[in-house]
């Protein structure tokens, strides 16, 4: 099923409001996740609604938090979310480094008691908007076993860089540091398709093509799969989305991430409040004119965009081009949607008693 952004925007906001969430929150909320479908990461878009949905059943996401500065320094900051959306806490606390990065040239902000904000790249992209670098981050629930171990202990825990162009888009490096995001395995679920061999193993620690295979005690594995591929890189870059998200911030870290699964109980000892996130900005022209950084920065683009390649019909990819050309294509022929998700979506018309997706 197609259907409009501005359709599935408004349908979004609409389940936001019907949560309690503030018009403000409601939009930005519904942008964040639209963000994420337009740019053809469809594991972070609407398909995750009904998931916020649960856990603010569950009281576990605060529709009307009371967003808080609890540490600040002139360039630094720790946000706590008050249990809100991390759809809108992360951007509150971009916001904050922009500002922060305005006057004295980059701003770094950790957050605390927040939950799922989404794709990092809608975050990293403000700071971009502003001729920033833009970083994010975040953990995320226990999913993913380190090198050697079948215990999980770490989320896919994604990063994000992002930086800006001149004639180009800006370049956009925006990645899980796991094998796979979770939201693949969740895709794969519902098409009944297997996965690649490297994203998971089962529970006594074998590949396994199956996507379930979490749910019987399974584990995904870090970026690289096993040792041999570097699968000890993807564990220290996931460790340092870990660390800078949660150890810094007073967030829950490793195997205390609360899970984003509402049938699930966050853990019985918490050693912090909610989930965490990294986000900063750096202006450009703290390190040389902004113009000549774009120019040498096209340049580069143009450089590996020419490179030879094995396949000739294949060219070298810049991290964003798929992502910008996904959203090209569905801001003018709309936005595709799994039966399972339309299904979801209708449901929860149902609950809050707005108008479903038509057909």
């Amino acid at each position: 099923m197609l259907v409009s952004q501005s359709v599935l925007r408004n349908f979004t906001k609409n389940i936001f409001l019907a949560m309690g969430c503030s018009i403000e929150h409601a939009t930005l909320a519904a942008d964040v996740l639209l963000q994420a479908d337009l740019r053809g990461i469809d594991s972070h878009g609407v398909a995750r609604l009904v998931g916020y949905v649960r856990l603010w059943e569950s009281k576990r996401i605060n529709a009307n938090p009371n967003i808080t500065i609890v540490h600040e320094t002139p360039t630094t900051a720790t946000v706590d979310g008050d249990a809100g959306l991390g759809l809108v806490v992360a951007p509150f606390a971009m916001r904050l480094a922009i500002q922060k990065a305005e006057q004295y040239g980059s701003g770094w902000v950790s957050v605390r008691n927040s939950n799922h904000f989404g794709i990092a790249g809608y975050h990293s992209l403000l700071a971009v908007e502003k001729d920033m670098i833009g970083f994010a981050m975040t953990n995320a629930s226990p999913l993913v076993a380190p090198t050697y171990s079948n215990e999980r202990l770490l989320g896919t825990n994604p990063m994000c860089y992002a930086f800006p162009a001149g004639k180009y888009p800006p370049v956009v490096v925006d990645m899980a540091t796991s094998a796979a995001a979770n939201g693949k395995l969740e895709i794969a679920q519902r098409a009944g398709k297997p996965v690649p061999e490297g994203w998971i193993q089962d529970a006594e620690g074998n590949y396994t093509t199956d996507p379930h295979a979490l749910k019987s005690g399974g584990s995904l594995l870090p970026l690289g799969g096993d040792k041999e591929h570097g699968s000890h890189k993807g564990f220290g870059l996931s460790a340092t989305v870990d660390i800078l998200s949660a150890v810094l911030s007073g967030a829950n870290y490793g195997p205390w991430v609360p899970p984003f699964v509402a049938f699930l109980q966050p853990p019985a000892d918490p050693v912090g409040l909610g989930i965490g996130h990294f986000v900063g900005a750096m202006r450009v022209d703290g390190f040389r004119p902004i113009d000549e950084f774009k120019a040498h920065l096209d340049n580069w683009i143009s450089r590996f965009k020419s490179a030879q390649t094995v396949d000739p019909d294949q060219k070298v990819i810049i991290p964003g081009e798929p992502e910008l050309e996904a959203e090209a294509d569905r801001k003018v022929n709309g936005i595709p949607l799994v039966d399972a998700v339309v299904e979801d979506l209708n449901g929860l018309a149902e609950k809050f008693g707005i108008a479903p997706l038509a057909p």
